[in-house]
């Protein structure tokens, strides 16, 4: 339920911006997305953990796996695809007059070269259909690696983000009610850096689940395995990149003992440390 809300609200504000042009630009576009993050978090976290995500799911195992063992990866991961299946298909079920009715006005066959500018809708493309058009030339400036490694960069930083927030010794976090606020801020700002490039998927479910509703509506090859294939990229780069960001938070911050970080409020305050409280904290 979760994911389906955050790809109802995502792909759905790609959607209401590409095909009506309701959205006035891309950061309107990447705030509805953070509020719809934010929304499905609230709304399924106290179910599931609302991790929402294949990548988050998988640093969450690889991090913490002593409160979420490995076995339940699989089971989340299939829940997960299935939500984003289900929403693009919700979407689909809305929009697919428009649709039409945008491939006739723009003169595109959809499954044929050029329908990334429709098809971009449900799965993602890079360089972006709609920022850079859809000719050979512009297909070539990124290759699959260059959008994985995009990719990975920016959900590393979404969960570097995401562990420092909900990590319960950051005694600078929000706190648990804010966190979902910020968590999708935190994919806003994310999305109007990265989005012009590769749209920023982030998430594996909400690319693939939404790319093979595409395959079975029309799209074919432009779909899946897309130009280039580059369909991979959205896959492999965030659930690289996922576990890279969880793990450097832990490393660089995380690993501070809790005696050098109460000497260190001590002494800026003026205090003398007090070695053994902050030990036993």
């Amino acid at each position: 339920m979760g994911t389906f809300l955050l790809v109802f609200f995502g792909c759905g504000s790609v959607m209401s911006a590409v095909i009506t042009g309701a959205q006035v630009g891309l950061w309107q576009v990447a705030v509805v997305w953070g509020f719809g993050i934010t929304m499905a978090i609230y709304a399924s976290a106290a179910a599931s953990g609302a991790h929402l995500n294949p990548a988050v799911t998988l640093s969450i195992a690889w991090r913490r796996h002593e409160t979420f063992p490995a076995s339940r990866l699989l089971p989340y991961w299939a829940a997960q695809l299935a939500g984003a299946f289900l929403a693009a298909a919700t979407l689909y079920a809305c929009f697919s007059p428009f649709i039409r009715r945008f491939e006739t006005a723009h003169h595109l066959v959809r499954g044929q070269p050029g329908s990334q500018l429709s098809g971009m809708v449900f799965g993602e493309y890079g360089p972006n259909p709609a920022v850079f058009g859809t000719a050979p030339a512009t297909v070539a400036l990124l290759s699959p690696l260059a959008v994985m490694l995009i990719e990975a960069l920016g959900t590393a930083i979404l969960l570097f983000f995401i562990f420092a927030l909900v990590d319960r010794r950051n005694r600078d976090a929000p706190g648990g009610n804010m966190a979902p606020f910020f968590i999708g801020f935190s994919v806003a700002i994310i999305l109007s850096i990265l989005a012009p490039l590769t749209q920023a998927g982030l998430n594996p479910a909400r690319d693939f689940g939404p790319r093979l509703f595409a395959l079975l509506a029309g799209w074919g090859s432009i779909a899946l395995p897309g130009p280039n294939g580059i369909w991979w990229a959205y896959i492999v780069g965030p659930l690289l990149g996922g576990p890279i960001g969880a793990t450097a938070y832990d490393l660089l911050i995380r690993a501070v003992p809790l005696a050098a970080e109460q000497a260190v409020i001590d002494q800026t305050a003026g205090r003398v440390p007090d070695t053994i409280g902050a030990s036993r904290g």
